[in-house]
């Protein structure tokens, strides 16, 4: 049997078909099983994914799990299907920065952050399922906040929003780095 356990198998079917991360408590309902044996299933197909020989890994994201391919095996699938990888442009990159360290951000704040118009790349953020409107702020004109997504953090491969780098390391790298160039030029 390729499988220990039935439930095993039943659990790696559900992560392979599901379109969205599948939380513990969907997979303890559809399963029938406590939580403490779905964690234990989860972490025998980790481990199983986690031989390099094997194409697939097993991700959480934001409390759901899903299955998804390896970085590594990226080249050979979009052979398969012969779609270019997507990009962002440096704009749209900005503007997700933006939006994933100070959400919930209006248009008008990221506006501001950048000195200029940023309606085109919110706009493909918004298509690409990376953003999404998570409200209004109270104000004049309560003008509609943007948050990321969950497809912001499949995309990315992050389990939260928490797992994003700290800004300050990189203030760190810029203050430290100037400092060196003032040094240098007064040399």
């Amino acid at each position: 049997m390729l499988f220990r356990e039935p439930e095993t198998a039943a659990l790696e079917a559900l992560l392979f078909v599901a379109k969205n991360p599948l939380t513990f408590d969907l997979l303890e309902e559809i399963l029938e099983l406590d939580h403490s044996k779905i964690e234990e299933l989860l972490n025998e197909l980790r481990n199983r994914y986690s031989a390099e020989a094997c194409g697939l890994m097993l991700l959480e994201i934001d409390g759901g799990f899903k299955l998804a391919t390896k970085p590594e095996v990226a080249r050979y699938i979009e052979t398969l299907y012969k779609q270019p990888a997507q990009t962002l442009s440096n704009a749209a990159l900005e503007v997700l920065s933006i939006i994933a360290y100070k959400q919930p951000v209006t248009r008008g704040e990221v506006d501001f952050i950048r000195g200029v118009q940023s309606d085109r790349a919110l706009n493909t953020l918004v298509e690409k399922g990376l953003v999404k409107e998570v409200g209004r702020k109270d104000g004049p004109g309560r003008p509609i906040l943007y948050g990321t997504t969950e497809q912001f953090l499949l995309h990315f491969g992050l389990h939260s929003i928490d797992d994003l780098p700290n800004l300050e390391v990189f203030t760190l790298s810029e203050r430290e780095a100037a400092s060196t160039l003032e040094i240098d030029a007064e040399t």
